[in-house]
C-alpha cells in the first residue's frame, strides 16, 4: 500500500512537472510570436530584460522584506509595500527642505532620515498592533497588517496628496539622468545603484543571519520559538527586529527606484504584492529564493508588457502568481512554508 501511494505521488510530481514544462514552452513561443509581429530582435529583447531587472531588484528587496518577517513570525506582512513608499516619498520630502548643504550631502541626509522615520513606522505598527495580538491566530495577524496597509496609505494621501513627486538620480544629482549604451542597449546610470544596492543588502543580511549573535537568534526563533525562548531569545523583540529590518530594506528599496520613477502616495500597493510574488517563489522562507524571484518576475513581466502593451503589465505579475500556486505552491526556488511555534 506504501509503495503503491509512493508511485501514485511521483507519477502526479512527473505529471505536473511535464505540464509546466509544456505550459513554459507555449508562453515562450507565445511571446515570440507576438515580438515578430512587432520585428522584435535580439537588441530589443536584451533591452527589455536590462530594464526588467531594475524593477526585479527592487521587487526582490520587497520580497526579503516579506521573508523576514514570515520566518520569524509566522505571518505576511502586506503593509511592506508601504515601507516601499514611505521611503521613497519621505527621501523626496526631505531633499526639498532647505538644508545648508550641498546637493549630495543633502541627498544623503535625506536618504538617512528616510531610512530612519520608515524604521519607525515598521517599528510602531509592530508594537502598536502585532505586539498586542502575538497570541491571536495567524490569519488575525495578517488581516492587521492589511488594516496597516490601509491606514498608512491614508495617511500619506493626507500629507502628500495625490500628484507623483521627483527625487534627482544619484549620478547626475538632476532629474535627467545619465546613460551608458553598449551596442543598441541603453543603460541608465540608476540601474547600478539599483543592482548594486540590492546586492548589498542581500550579502549584509547573509552575513547577519551567519556571523552574529543576533541574526542567529533570528533564526533560531525562524526554526523553532519555543526552543529560542528556552534558550533565553524573546520572540517578542526577535519580531520587533524583524519589522524593523522589513522596514529599512523596503524603505530602500523605495529610495533607489524613486529616480527612475516618479513616486506617488499609492505605489506601495502594487509593489508590495509583486514583492509578495518573488516571495513565494522562494516558498516564503529562501532569502536567495525571493531575489532570484523578484529578479526572474520584473524580466518576465517587461518583456511580456514590451510584446504586447504596458497595459498588461500588472496583470502578468499575478498570472505568475496563479500559475506558481496550481503547479509549484511550495515555491519554484525554496523548499515551502515551514510551520510556526506558538510562542
Amino acid at each position: 500500500m506504501q509503495f503503491l501511494r509512493r508511485s501514485w505521488m511521483a507519477d502526479r510530481k512527473r505529471i505536473r512537472t511535464a505540464t509546466m514544462v509544456i505550459v513554459v514552452a507555449a508562453l515562450v513561443g507565445l511571446v515570440l510570436y507576438l515580438g515578430g509581429r512587432e520585428h522584435f530582435g535580439p537588441d530589443q529583447y536584451v533591452q527589455l530584460a536590462v530594464d526588467g531587472l531594475s524593477g526585479g531588484s527592487v521587487y526582490a528587496l520587497i520580497g526579503l522584506g516579506f521573508v523576514v518577517i514570515h520566518d520569524v513570525t509566522g505571518i505576511v506582512n502586506f503593509a511592506q509595500g508601504e515601507f516601499v513608499m514611505l521611503g521613497a516619498m519621505l527621501s523626496v520630502t526631505f531633499n526639498n527642505m532647505d538644508f545648508p548643504l550641498p546637493p549630495v550631502a543633502k541627498l544623503a541626509l535625506a536618504i538617512f532620515l528616510a531610512l530612519a522615520v520608515t524604521t519607525l513606522v515598521g517599528v510602531l505598527i509592530e508594537r502598536a498592533a502585532i505586539y498586542p495580538a502575538r497570541r491571536s491566530p495567524v490569519l488575525a495577524l495578517i488581516v492587521i497588517t492589511i488594516g496597516a496597509d490601509i491606514a498608512t496609505r491614508a495617511l500619506a494621501l493626507l500629507i502628500w496628496g495625490t500628484r507623483p513627486y521627483f527625487l534627482p538620480a544619484f549620478t547626475s544629482m538632476g532629474l535627467a539622468d545619465k546613460t551608458l549604451h553598449w551596442g543598441d542597449i541603453i543603460l541608465q546610470a540608476q540601474y547600478f545603484w539599483i543592482w548594486g544596492v540590492g546586492a548589498i543588502i542581500l550579502i549584509g543580511l547573509f552575513f547577519f543571519f551567519e556571523r552574529t549573535l543576533m541574526g542567529k537568534a533570528l533564526r533560531a526563533c525562524a526554526i523553532n520559538r519555543k526552543a529560542a525562548q528556552l534558550m533565553g531569545i524573546s520572540p517578542s523583540r526577535m519580531s520587533l527586529l524583524a519589522f524593523s529590518l522589513a522596514a529599512a530594506i523596503g524603505a530602500m528599496g523605495g529610495i533607489v527606484m524613486a529616480p527612475i520613477t516618479r513616486p506617488t502616495y499609492d505605489m506601495g500597493l502594487v509593489l508590495g504584492l509583486k514583492g509578495f510574488v518573488a516571495a513565494i517563489m522562494g516558498g516564503l522562507v529562501s532569502l536567495p529564493g525571493a531575489v532570484v524571484g523578484g529578479l526572474l518576475l520584473g524580466v518576465v513581466e517587461n518583456i511580456g508588457a514590451g510584446v504586447t502593451s504596458s497595459g498588461y503589465k500588472d496583470i502578468i505579475a499575478f498570472v505568475l502568481l496563479v500559475f506558481i500556486l496550481l503547479f509549484s505552491p511550495r515555491g519554484i526556488f525554496g523548499g515551502g512554508e515551514k510551520g510556526v511555534e506558538d510562542a
